[in-house]
């Protein structure tokens, strides 16, 4: 029989997990898995120990049942295993972007539990930030650092609108910083307040950060905002929400690519944004790992599965190179 953990945030979503918790093993239960589930405590990276505790042991599905950092978590915990179970995800925290960009249910974490037991499988692409790992979204800049200043119990009452007022509060502020981005075909090195690498086309509760990415691509979508302009910005934002018109916004440069590169070139610090949480400073290389992780989801457009053992191997040696390079510069 094949085996499930169910990994869980006991104090997301007002609880709701620990109070359905029976309900969501009987359901993956009916499924055919031997399903457990273990309650996160407040130890630094439990989410992601358990998680790949779980994964050396043998279990064939890991469930993140929990907000965005449990997902990431769970994926940090199993990323670099040569063997990786698949993973599931319910969603109870306060945005769920990546359970967004999935069409799981984030209204009943029954029925979300039940798109698990019914086993969609979707390869996807997983980011590395230098030596971690990300799922959805990393930033740096301006505003891109407000998920970690946003007291949590405001996070919990008030949602995405915490994060508007908290960055109403830093617009006056903005500053330009000279950024030098490499990335596949290009180089920017100029000013520019803050910059995106993504993978899904859900962040902070926006849902047309691009129209045209396709999940398991290899590609990041890349988005660098040029100007620190408040009402540029203001501007590029009004047009992300009406249908991703800010790509061809003239003070954005867009590209598709699997690796980028940034180093502030003024001293000034940049902080990097991995779904949400702080993943260190600058200098940092972005690497698309293509399809390196199954996650069931609950939709269809997205690349097909690589089969080929050549392309992936090709693909695992230019990340290394990637690697190699960045250390000889260290």
């Amino acid at each position: 029989m094949m085996k499930a953990r169910v990994i869980y945030n006991p104090s997301a979503g007002r609880e709701q997990l620990k109070r359905n918790m029976i309900d969501i093993l009987q359901i993956l239960e009916e499924a055919g898995y031997e399903a457990s589930a273990f309650a996160t405590t407040p130890e630094p990276k439990s989410a992601a120990k358990e998680a790949r505790r779980a994964a050396i042991s043998g279990f064939d599905l890991i469930v993140a049942a929990g907000g965005d950092g449990t997902v990431n978590e769970v994926i940090n915990g199993i990323a670099d295993l040569e063997k990786r179970p698949t993973v599931g995800i319910i969603p109870a925290g306060t945005t769920n972007d990546y359970a967004r960009a999935l069409k799981i249910p984030r209204a009943s974490l029954l029925d979300a539990a039940r798109v698990i037991a019914a086993g969609h499988e979707i390869p996807m692409d997983i980011g590395r930030a230098n030596q971690q790992y990300f799922v959805n979204i990393a930033a740096g800049g301006y505003l891109t650092d407000l998920t970690y200043e946003v007291p949590t119990k405001l996070k919990t009452a008030f949602g995405y609108l915490a994060y508007l007022v908290k960055g109403a509060e830093k617009l006056p502020n903005i500053k330009p910083i000279h950024m030098h981005i490499e990335y596949e075909g290009g180089v920017y090195d100029g000013k520019a307040s803050m910059f995106f690498v993504a993978m899904t086309n859900s962040t902070g509760g926006f849902e047309m950060l691009d129209p045209d990415i396709v999940l398991g691509d290899g590609k990041f979508s890349l988005f660098v905002v040029k100007t620190a302009n408040i009402f540029e910005i203001l501007q590029i934002i009004g047009s992300v929400l009406n249908g991703g018109k800010h790509i061809g916004h003239s003070q954005v440069l867009y590209a598709k690519t699997n690796f980028v590169k940034v180093e502030s070139k003024d001293n000034q610090r940049i902080m990097i944004n991995l779904d949400g949480e702080y993943g260190g400073d600058e200098p940092t290389t972005f690497v698309n790992l293509q399809q390196h992780i199954k996650i069931i989801g609950n939709r269809y457009d997205y690349a097909e599965a690589i089969d080929s053992q050549a392309e992936r191997e090709a693909f695992m040696d230019m990340m290394d190179d990637l690697q190699a390079e960045k250390d000889k510069t260290e």
